[in-house]
């Protein structure tokens, strides 16, 4: 069990003047209140909010946030009140202990009308406080790590189920892959576990093939950034499972077909060395020109900014390559956690207004629906990745549904353009109107 003075030590890293005094608090108020409760592991009760505000302060998050995470079951498990948590720790903290509460009284009725019920109370709370969400996004991720220890194997596969369809589409939706990228794999090792450890096992067995591969690339590009005089930091890595599943279901290719499974990343201090990192990279090995992406330019609706290039490696394979700047890779890492105030406890800069104006349409569209299956089919469509984002010949990035065509493209661009459409090439490759475009 993770220790209070760990958590603080994280929080201390990141903003040395911290008042830390109401964490202490919490703590101390938590551990009293879950004294005599035991989690499904067997492990005191208090490793659960523990961990939940272990995982706020990883996201460098503000000290309410953090003391909410400490207190966020209390309301619901003990007989402590709003009132009670607002006269000790103050109506911050109480506003978003409640707001978790709310998310987690769901009334007993059909299973569509729970979910659509989660979702509206999940997206009320965004609305009002995108910590409540943070917390509960938090909450899920230690309950999935821990969920092994469930003893019924059909509300195992309901909870990661629940996970892969609304709370792993939430995180990414809000910028926060790390989080979306654990929610996806222990999601997808509960519901398809037979597919999950085929991939692992092949992953793992091209793990000790490329280790040395991915050495020597790092090698190559950290030798060629230093001869171009661009400080910088890279990393390689092997794609998650469930990445590499949902590419080879919806690309029709068995595994050894994916032949992008390792990526590297360059993390720079400014654009220009991002754009100067690329040319470098451009003059090593051949850009294959349809997979380049420039996200700085034109970041996605969630914030995500980076280039894109996948590249002929030194031994003929294609080598996925992200480049971004160190501020670039924190947000990448957090998503909107990345642009709070640790400090103030809000949001600072205007960056997250395209996560707003997401959220804000969600509210009134659950306003409109009255019906659950509707309306968890119209979030669904809204929160999986069920868009694709391609590019112009000039760079502009247009968004378009899952499953649009070249016309609908063309209507994107224009109406005169989709008007006139009647031939098109995607990647320098003809193709027919009816061909199905992807991201890129």
């Amino acid at each position: 069990m993770i220790r209070i003075t760990e958590i603080i030590d994280k929080i201390y890293e990141y903003n040395p003047d911290a008042d830390v005094h109401l964490i202490d608090q919490a703590y101390i108020y938590a551990a009293r209140a879950h004294k005599d409760h035991v989690r499904l592991s067997g492990e005191p009760y208090l490793s659960h909010p523990l961990e939940v505000a272990n995982i706020l302060a990883e996201m460098k998050m503000d000290v309410e946030s953090i003391a909410a995470a400490l207190l966020h079951d209390v309301i619901e498990d003990t007989p402590a009140t709003r009132e009670d948590i607002e006269a000790l720790f103050g109506p911050g903290v109480a506003h978003i202990v409640e707001g978790v509460t709310k998310l987690s009284k769901l009334p007993t009725a059909t299973k569509a009308a729970r979910q659509a019920e989660s979702l509206r109370k999940m997206i009320l709370a965004m609305a009002d406080d995108i910590r409540v969400i943070l917390i509960k996004l938090a909450d899920r991720l230690h309950n999935m790590r821990t969920l092994h220890y469930h003893p019924k194997a059909e509300k195992k596969a309901a909870i990661a189920q629940e996970t892969l369809d609304i709370y792993a589409p939430i995180a990414a939706r809000l910028g926060i892959f790390r989080i979306k990228h654990e929610l996806e794999d222990i999601g997808f090792y509960h519901t398809l576990r037979e597919e999950y450890d085929r991939i692992d096992g092949l992953v793992n067995r091209a793990k000790k093939d490329k280790d040395n591969y991915i050495t020597r690339m790092q090698h190559l590009l950290e030798k060629k950034m230093k001869e171009m005089d661009l400080p910088c930091k890279i990393k390689g890595r092997f794609k998650q499972p469930y990445s590499i599943y949902q590419k080879m279901l919806s690309q029709h290719l068995p595994f050894k077909q994916i032949y992008d499974i390792i990526a590297f990343r360059i993390i720079l201090e400014n654009i220009p060395q991002c754009y100067a990192a690329m040319g470098a990279v451009h003059a090593m090995f051949k850009p294959i020109d349809y997979k380049i992406k420039d996200y700085i330019a034109k970041p996605k609706p969630n914030m995500y900014q980076s280039i894109h290039t996948t590249v002929i490696g030194p031994s003929g394979e294609r080598v996925e390559i992200q480049i971004r700047t160190k501020e670039m890779d924190k947000t990448a890492e957090s998503g909107i956690a990345a642009h709070w105030s640790y400090k103030e406890g809000q949001c600072i800069d205007t960056d997250t207004s395209r996560v707003y104006a997401w959220i804000r349409t969600l509210v009134e569209n659950q306003e409109d629906s009255h019906d659950p299956d509707e309306f968890l089919e119209n979030v669904r469509i809204d929160l999986s990745p069920k868009e694709i984002h391609v590019f112009t010949p000039q760079g502009d990035i247009k968004t378009l549904p899952k499953g649009a065509t070249p016309v609908d493209f063309a209507y994107a661009v224009h109406t005169e353009v989709g008007g006139a459409c009647t031939g098109t090439r995607v990647n320098g490759q003809l193709v027919p109107l009816s061909h199905v475009l992807k991201n890129g």
